[in-house]
């Protein structure tokens, strides 16, 4: 019985290690769905394979009859309930978007009450423990990690006074920025030109200086800095 309890605990512990190195990857790259919420899903998903392979340690008949128990079937309706009420706290607010760690949060939850609803108090108990250290602990990790972070960028000029785009691109190095995508457009009855486009940065307090120096250029009538994120 011991051993089989460490198996579990050595498990859930695997999952938690390679969900996490997955969204370390996922989060390095500016992605929503990063560090925690693939941690927490990976989690889940062990924790309910559980259920089925250690059948006999939660379900005992109480009868001496042979009894034919599928417990996947009920946890597959329930999970695939809450997969909607997860998918109704993810926002996309402009270019962000929100609210995954917080659906994940709620997927392992569901995982969790489906192990306590059949008596399977043990790897529920450290799940519990699990998910509450990775959205609290795995917060700060990730806060403390480098990161890409993405920006939409939008810059208009008169068309006479238009930055050429190596000198653009020089700005946006040396604010510490590359430039991922860009895109040229010509409007107002071509009397203005803009460029719009994707910026990268591992430090986000550079939009905070880019958009004080794209501020104070004379010759910029108009910009736009809008951040990506979870």
């Amino acid at each position: 019985m011991a051993s089989q309890y460490t198996e579990m605990v050595f498990r859930l512990l695997a999952a938690v290690l390679v969900g996490g190195l997955i969204g370390l990857e996922r989060s390095y790259h500016g992605r929503p769905a990063g560090f925690r919420t693939h941690t927490l899903v990976c989690t889940a998903s062990s924790l309910l394979m559980l259920v089925t392979v250690y059948e006999a340690l939660w379900f005992v008949p109480q009868v001496s009859v042979r009894v034919a128990l599928d417990p996947t079937r009920m946890a597959q309706g329930i999970m695939t309930g809450i997969g909607f009420l997860g998918a109704g706290v993810i926002v996309k607010e402009g270019m962000s978007v929100r609210g995954l760690t917080t659906a994940a949060s709620i997927w392992i939850t569901a995982a969790i009450g489906i192990l306590m609803g059949i008596g399977f108090y043990f790897p529920a108990a450290v799940a519990t423990a699990l998910t509450l250290g990775t959205l609290s602990l795995f917060r700060w990790i990730e806060s403390q990690m480098p990161n890409q972070s993405f920006s939409h960028f939008s810059v208009r000029f008169l068309r006479e006074q238009a930055m050429p785009e190596t000198d653009l691109r020089d700005l946006m190095k040396r604010h510490g920025f590359k430039v991922v995508s860009l895109i040229y457009r010509m409007s107002g009855e071509r009397r203005y030109f803009e460029y719009r486009g994707v910026l990268s940065t591992v430090d986000e307090t550079n939009v905070r200086k880019l958009s004080e120096t794209l501020r104070d250029s004379g010759s910029i009538l108009e910009f736009r800095l809008a951040s990506t994120g979870d």
